[in-house]
């Protein structure tokens, strides 16, 4: 707990002072822009991926960045995309997966979940990109395959986060935009997912008309 102390000292000296006025408005109100579905992952820091200050964004933080359909699973996940699209109407939601995420492990290594019941049944959410994962990308192994699954993952969890009433609503209607993301920790890269042709493409090589609209 000490390593929570010094923080919190250093938070009061060097970082409140300068946002001091900015943390103020914020204890009134918020009005972040995006939600941003992630993994509970801690090497996963999205405010250090989007470089965005305190209100910018609407977190969740879930296992394996999964997004249950709308009603297989009332919970949080649900709750948090409810009250982000119709409360906070944020204009963009991005799901965001990552390299050598352990959930998408568990796949590999069902054994290794023995005794886990709640996880086994959380990651039943991802079964339908492990089916095309293994269908399209069987032939590779390893990390190769963990990557590929992994993005299958996202676009999966994007096809659930179209079921929500509130999201088909805001894609219909203009007033929302999703996106789905692949961040490779290692190498500090951001993939988006080209929702066209399928494929994930560099984000800083996507139109910048589009990554306005998440800045």
């Amino acid at each position: 707990m000490n390593l929570f102390v010094t923080g919190y000292k250093k938070f009061r000296r060097d970082v409140y002072p300068g946002l001091e006025a900015q943390y103020r408005a914020l204890a009134k109100s918020q009005k972040p822009h995006t939600l941003f579905i992630t993994c509970s992952d801690s090497r996963v820091r999205p405010a250090d991926l989007t470089q965005t200050q305190p209100g910018e964004l609407f977190k969740c933080r879930v296992v394996g960045n999964i997004v249950p359909a709308h009603g297989t699973a009332a919970g949080g996940v649900t709750a948090a995309i409810e009250y982000a699209v119709m409360v906070l109407r944020v204009d963009n939601v991005v799901v965001c997966g990552h390299s050598d995420c352990g959930a998408m492990r568990a796949f590999s290594h069902p054994e290794k979940l023995e005794g886990m019941k709640a996880v086994r049944a959380w990651i039943e959410h991802a079964e339908s990109a492990i089916a095309v994962a293994k269908g399209q990308f069987g032939h590779l192994s390893g990390d190769e395959f963990l990557v590929a699954l992994a993005k299958e993952n996202v676009i999966s969890q994007l096809q659930h986060l179209r079921t929500h009433p509130c999201v088909a609503t805001g894609l219909r209607n203009g007033s929302l935009r999703v996106e789905g993301w692949y961040y490779d920790i290692g190498q500090g890269t951001i993939e988006q997912l080209d929702q066209v042709t399928g494929k994930f493409v560099e984000l800083d090589q996507v139109d910048d008309r589009v990554v306005a609209q998440i800045s």
